[in-house]
């Protein structure tokens, strides 16, 4: 396929198209426009520090024979939350200390959908990373 230079193209100012010029509108902030932070309740950040110590095996349900077998050796599986919202921020904030960023969709979905919101879920990240830190993993290594 053959092209022609750019110098050889017809160039009518009729065919040239005009952009509107874009308009600046000023926005007042209203009550409804102002975004609250995403906050945790001493309970939630309860839930959050427990899921520390938890596994990701802890999220999976036991079949029958491993469970008749935990019962035999009296190993001790915790416990699901009462309340689904702090179960779901439970099984979020499991997969946080064990895996980082590296949360299941499905886990993430399960977390909006119980009215949690993103910028929760990064303010989970956060402290979970921020617990993390050079400092504190230094002092555990002792």
């Amino acid at each position: 396929m053959a092209s022609l230079p750019l110098a050889h193209w017809p160039i009518d100012q009729a065919q040239t198209v005009r952009l509107p010029r874009p308009r600046l509108v000023s926005v007042e902030a209203t009550p409804h426009s102002i975004v609250k932070p995403a906050r945790l309740s001493a309970l939630e950040w309860s839930v959050v520090a427990l899921a520390e110590r938890d596994t990701i095996a802890s999220l999976k349900e036991p079949g029958r024979i491993a469970a008749a077998l935990e019962n035999l050796f009296g190993r001790h599986r915790p416990n699901k939350m009462a309340n689904p919202r702090l179960e779901v921020l439970r099984r979020l904030s499991v997969f946080a200390w064990r895996q980082g960023w590296k949360v299941p969709d499905s886990e993430l979905k399960a977390f909006l959908a119980e009215g949690f919101t993103l910028d929760h879920y990064e303010l989970v990240q956060a402290s979970i990373a921020a617990s993390r830190s050079p400092l504190r993993q230094r002092g555990a290594s002792r």
